[in-house]
């Protein structure tokens, strides 16, 4: 199959002697299974103090490390279950401010903050169906020289969104007689209130230089609420209507790589483990328990990844990797046991 076929135009008008003013950028994925738009938007730069950018359009939220490293720079095959859940697509349509110092000589040189609005749905709705917007900030340290072999970057993501509740419907973690379930809330007053979805991330990176090339650690963490369906934890692609109900569930997730270069920099080993559990109030006994009704979308999930990466040259690369996935031994019929869900990755990858 063809997992990405992406082209992408750029264009940047550069004023006399001031630098980067305008920058506009178009992206599209054309696969087997069609064409889909990834980025359209643009940028102005203010060149007075060479501080601040403005962008306005479709591009890649401004949290997290992994979300934000391109799909032609990334080891493993695809993001962490909990990126790809979490931000389905990545990308979403709205406008964001940066400040980040474009002279070298600047004290804050290697400061970078991103703070911008942002619809919320992404690319996995056709349109925006409400008008509240999420705010999403970016705190990061760009790769500094701690030493000649050594470079450390790291940031912290906030996300502070929701969507709006088109039914009385909510569903929250609880007691019930049984043990731990979603406790309905059908007060009439719940419609036309905004359901929560709060993230909090922080991400770091330490890279090493080796007489083979390179070695690599990176680590990220994200917490906090999510508002989804009950048989979903992704942030819903379009109202929900009737009877449907919204539950709120705490989450956490985290990812962990360990990267280095064999021999020359063209031979890479990388291992990467990371889990994403949706539902933090509960326990794996609970889940499938008689007289609950917790389900699959609340089981914790943890994926070992090993994989191989031999870089040709510098327009193409060959990936081999495995993905080991456990899910949590439930109660619940089909999971009382891990489900066998392994993923071998052959993939060769061309980039002009």
């Amino acid at each position: 199959m063809l997992r990405r076929g992406r082209i992408r135009f750029d264009y940047i008008h550069f004023a006399a002697k001031k630098g980067p003013s305008v920058q506009f950028v178009f992206q599209f994925d054309g696969t087997e299974r069609g064409v889909f738009i990834r980025d359209f938007w643009g940028r102005i730069f203010e060149n007075k103090y060479q501080l601040f950018a403005l962008s306005v359009g479709m591009f890649a939220r401004p949290f997290s490390y992994e979300l934000n490293l391109s799909s032609s720079d990334r080891e493993s095959p695809e993001r962490g279950r909990m990126s790809q859940i979490l931000m389905k697509t990545e990308r979403d349509l709205g406008v964001m401010v940066s400040f980040e110092p474009r002279r070298p000589g600047h004290p804050l040189h290697y400061l970078k903050i991103d703070a911008g609005l942002f619809n919320g749905q992404g690319l996995a709705s056709t349109t925006d169906f409400d008008s509240h917007k999420d705010l999403i900030t970016r705190i990061a340290l760009k790769p500094y020289p701690i030493n000649k072999f050594l470079m450390f970057s790291g940031a912290l993501s906030y996300l502070n969104g929701g969507i709006l509740q088109n039914t009385k419907y909510v569903y929250s973690n609880g007691n019930g007689i049984s043990g731990k379930t979603f406790i309905p809330d059908s007060t009439a007053t719940n419609a036309g209130r905004i359901a929560p979805r709060k993230y909090y991330g922080i991400d770091v990176q330490l890279k090493m230089k080796t007489l083979a090339g390179y070695g690599e650690v990176r680590a990220e963490f994200i917490t906090g609420t999510q508002t989804a369906t009950a048989n979903n934890s992704e942030t819903p692609a379009a109202l929900l209507t009737g009877t449907e109900g919204h539950y709120v569930r705490k989450f956490n997730g985290a990812y962990f790589y360990l990267l280095q270069n064999i021999f020359n920099p063209h031979h890479q080993l990388g291992i990467k483990y990371d889990w994403y559990d949706p539902n933090t109030n509960v326990k794996k006994d609970d889940i499938g328990k008689a007289g609950t009704n917790l389900n699959a979308t609340d089981i914790k999930y943890s994926t070992w990844g090993f994989g191989y990466i031999y870089y040709i040259n510098d327009n193409l690369k060959c990936v081999f990797w495995f993905e080991k996935v456990i899910n949590e031994k439930t109660q619940l019929n089909g999971y009382t046991s891990d489900v066998k869900d392994d993923v071998f990755t052959c993939r060769l990858q061309f980039r002009f």
